[in-house]
C-alpha cells in the first residue's frame, strides 16, 4: 500500500551507540531504509569517508547553504557545525522511502517542527555513566579533554529523552537493536501514515 517516506531519527549522547546502531540497520536490506548524510564542519576522523558518514566542508559554504535555506536542520555541537541537506531527503520521501536520521537533540527538533508528521525519534540511552566513558575511552579517537567535555554535555543531552518518541537503553547491542527495528515496523503501518493506501485497498476490497 502506498505511503508518503518517514523519517527516523536516532539521537543519544556521544558513546551511546547510536552510530552503530545506525549503520545496523542500513545494512538490513529488509528495512531498506536510506542514510541522511550531514554535512560538517569539524575535522575527519581517520576512520571517516567523505560522502559517506558525512560531507566535510568549510564553515563558509555551511553558512551559505543555512543562509539560503538547503539545511533542513543545523546545530553547533563540541564547537564543529552539523546540518543536514534538504533536497535529498524530500525527494526520497516524496518516492515513499524511509529515511534514517542520526543527528543530536538540536536538529530533531528543528527537523520535528519541519515535518512534525513524517517523523518517528528514538534516544538512545547508555546503561550507565560509567560503562559511556569506556565506550569513549574504546574508541580511542579523542583526546582526555575532549573526552570530559563529551561526557559533561552527555548530562545535559540525556536530560532531553522527553522530548522524543521513543526510549531505548543500549545495555545489549543486539536487544537495542531489535527493539528500533520492532520501533520501525510498528510505525510504518501506522494508519494515519497509511490511510491514502488503506483507503483506495479497502474500497478494493468492499467491491468483491
Amino acid at each position: 500500500m502506498r505511503r508518503r517516506g518517514l523519517i527516523v531519527i536516532l539521537s543519544s549522547p556521544s558513546g551511546a551507540g547510536k552510530t552503530t546502531l545506525t549503520r545496523m540497520l542500513l545494512q538490513d536490506k529488509a528495512l531498506d531504509l536510506s542514510l541522511s548524510i550531514s554535512v560538517t564542519t569539524r575535522p575527519r576522523r581517520s576512520s571517516e569517508v567523505d560522502g559517506v558518514h558525512y560531507h566535510f566542508i568549510g564553515r563558509r559554504q555551511f553558512d551559505l547553504m543555512k543562509a539560503a535555506g538547503d539545511l533542513l536542520e543545523s546545530a553547533e555541537v563540541h564547537g564543529n557545525c552539523y546540518g543536514t541537506p534538504r533536497e535529498p531527503v524530500m525527494r526520497t520521501l516524496a518516492e515513499g522511502r524511509d529515511v534514517l536520521f542520526d543527528i543530536d537533540w538540536q536538529g530533531a527538533q528543528q527537523v520535528r517542527e519541519a515535518l512534525g508528521a513524517d517523523v518517528v525519534s528514538v534516544f538512545i540511552l547508555p546503561p550507565s555513566m560509567t560503562e559511556l566513558r569506556a565506550r569513549l575511552d574504546r574508541r580511542a579517537e579523542d583526546s582526555a579533554a575532549t573526552i570530559a567535555k563529551r561526557l559533561e554535555n552527555a548530562k545535559r543531552e540525556i536530560e532531553r529523552w522527553r522530548q522524543y518518541d521513543y526510549v531505548v537503553v543500549n545495555d545489549d547491542l543486539q536487544q537495542a537493536y531489535a527493539r528500533v527495528s520492532a520501533i520501525i515496523a510498528a510505525e510504518r503501518v501506522r494508519g494515519s501514515r497509511v490511510a491514502e493506501g488503506v483507503e483506495a485497498f479497502v474500497t478494493e476490497l468492499l467491491k468483491g
